[in-house]
């Protein structure tokens, strides 16, 4: 090793690096991890002219990006998958779910069914997710095991279930949760109220309040129905509105699904600073509706990715989500140049960062960030040729393509193996819990 040699824990080359930010794609360049955090992209030359890597690793059909990001899942549903499909929201609610939930719901199943979700995540290119369920002390139990990076909301109802009986006891025993993992390193927390219709005014208040003192972001479905929004107007105040009159809304207030908005909601959205997770394939498979992504943009709003839970979508698969995103843009406002694939990967990496907090550490490959990355291998036949990789992340790559993840420099995926997690084990248990819930 010439004296010159910086060391330096990890070299990873590829065909080409997408940074996201700045869009556009670098070919025939490394990447250099040291200390959980990105230290370089330079040309494969000057790579090896300047650093000594204590690990290395060469991808030369892949590119890399940084790490996606689910800005909305229910994590722990993926054990519910398919068990009631081509059912509008309510009744799949309110017959399905629900009365599953209400016989089944512990932390043993929160535990079992986040590990199950954590492993699809990252053998999608998931390097951080924002969860949404019940036992958030269980799921953060799992996703350390996982060592997925995730931002697990609290959950808060003004009705009964085997996790709380009231608002209050909802908001102890998460803010219990999050006392005991405060400290976990990639592990966030976040109020999450379920929507506006199942969150009475005082409560909403108390929400904003622990929000404004424990400096916690807020996560609610908003305007996910027709029928919602009606419901609402009906009532006497459109729900965005109603968030904003108590105190909700503002730059840590994240508004997922946001499918049935009007002039007033948009600009409300913009002027708090808002954010907005979009989550195309649970919306049409729920009939929701499709979301104005374009027109969100348009007004400047941050808007992420999401999957919904695996109840409702069935996948916990973000680059699905990225070509479905954009093809219903392009389709809904009649311009096939409407979300192009350079925004919609940006929405699934950066964008989802910044809903969440975290644009400062994650969500695009830059000097001093975490080192989220992840390989995909555009070598195969379904792949090639290859005019702009970019594209071929959006309208051609499969999660089947991702063979590689690190999470903080840490490998959680090798040649599409799982790093931190028995796969055999997650099955097993999956099959245990089918034989009692179907």
């Amino acid at each position: 090793m010439n004296a010159m040699h910086r060391p330096v824990d990890l070299r990873i080359d590829a065909s080409w690096i997408v940074p996201v930010e700045p869009a556009g794609a670098l070919a025939a360049h490394a990447l250099i991890v040291d200390a959980a955090r990105i230290v370089d992209i330079v040309p494969t030359v000057e790579a090896d002219a300047r650093y000594a890597p204590r690990g290395h690793v060469a991808l030369p059909q892949h590119v890399l990006i940084p790490g996606l990001v689910n800005a909305h899942t229910h994590t722990a549903m993926t054990l519910l998958r398919g068990i009631a499909d081509d059912v509008p929201l309510q009744p799949w609610l309110a017959e399905h779910i629900w009365p599953r939930e209400g016989e089944f719901l512990s932390p043993e199943f929160v535990h079992d069914g986040t590990l199950l979700g954590a492993a699809e995540m990252l053998r999608s290119g998931v390097t951080c997710c924002n969860d949404m369920y019940f036992y958030p002390d269980a799921a953060a139990r799992a996703y350390e095991a996982a060592g997925l990076r995730a931002t697990i909301g609290l959950p808060v109802l003004d009705f009964p279930t085997p996790y709380a009986a009231d608002a209050n006891a909802y908001l102890h025993n998460g803010l219990a949760a999050r006392d005991a993992f405060k400290r976990s390193p990639r592990l966030r927390f976040s109020l999450a109220p379920h929507a506006p219709y199942t969150v009475g005014d005082d409560t909403w208040r108390k929400i904003a309040m622990y929000a404004h003192q424990l400096d916690l972001p807020i996560q609610s479905h908003v305007a996910e129905t027709r029928q919602e929004v009606d419901d609402a107007r009906a009532a006497g105040e459109r729900p965005l509105a109603r968030l904003a009159r108590l105190g909700a809304t503002g730059p840590a207030f994240v508004a997922i699904h946001a499918v049935h908005l009007d002039a007033p909601d948009f600009d409300l959205l913009a002027r708090h600073g808002c954010h907005v997770v979009h989550c195309p394939t649970s919306n049409m498979k729920l009939a929701s509706g499709v979301a104005p992504v374009r027109e969100l943009r348009r007004r400047g709003i941050n808007v992420a990715l999401g999957t919904d839970g695996a109840a409702s979508n069935n996948r916990l698969d973000v680059l699905g989500e990225m070509r479905l995103a954009s093809l219903l843009a392009k389709v809904s406002s009649s311009d096939a140049a409407a979300l192009p694939a350079a925004e919609v990967l940006r929405m699934a990496t950066l964008g989802g960062a910044l809903a969440l907090g975290l644009g400062d550490e994650v969500g695009s490959l830059a000097r001093g960030k975490q080192a989220d990355v992840v390989a995909v291998d555009l070598g195969g036949v379904h792949a090639r040729p290859v005019y702009d990789p970019v594209s071929h992340l959006v309208h051609v790559a499969a999660r089947a393509d991702v063979t590689h993840a690190w999470i903080a420099g840490e490998a959680v995926l090798v040649d599409r193996h799982l790093a931190t997690l028995d796969e055999a084990a997650l099955l097993a248990r999956a099959s245990l819990w089918q034989s009692r819930l179907q």
